[in-house]
């Protein structure tokens, strides 16, 4: 494995991978269908939830082994259980999907995966 196990984020209580770099956070309000632009271009907001967290994880070099580790954490899940640590280092668990998932698939000299990129969002 090129990657450590860090219980810095979890995925149904197993360790996700440490990454290289910094996992950014960001956050959404969630509209209602009826939201949207009246005709004169005045914009009405039906706001549903607020600060829906999204957190982007990268692996710029992945082994065989790290690869599946994190591919069997993600797949055939809809959604699962997400642990993370809050600014101030207090746990928290929500329910998440993950959404963005991309990978250059592996190269056969080197057998690595490289830029694995997809987002945890939280449901």
């Amino acid at each position: 494995m090129l990657w450590t196990k860090s219980d810095d984020f979890t995925i149904d209580g197993f360790p996700m991978l440490g990454t290289a770099e910094e996992q950014e956070l960001s956050f959404s309000d969630l509209d209602s269908s009826d939201s949207g632009r009246d005709e004169a271009g005045f914009m009405h907001r039906e706001v549903v939830r607020e600060k829906v967290g999204t957190w982007s994880f990268q692996y710029p070099i992945l082994d065989k082994e790290d690869y599946h580790y994190l591919r069997a954490l993600l797949q055939g899940k809809p959604s699962f259980t997400f642990g993370y640590l809050d600014e101030d280092g207090t746990r928290h668990t929500t329910t998440a999907y993950c959404s963005k998932y991309g990978i250059v698939v592996k190269n056969r000299r080197t057998g690595t995966f490289k830029n694995l990129k997809f987002n945890i969002i939280e449901c």
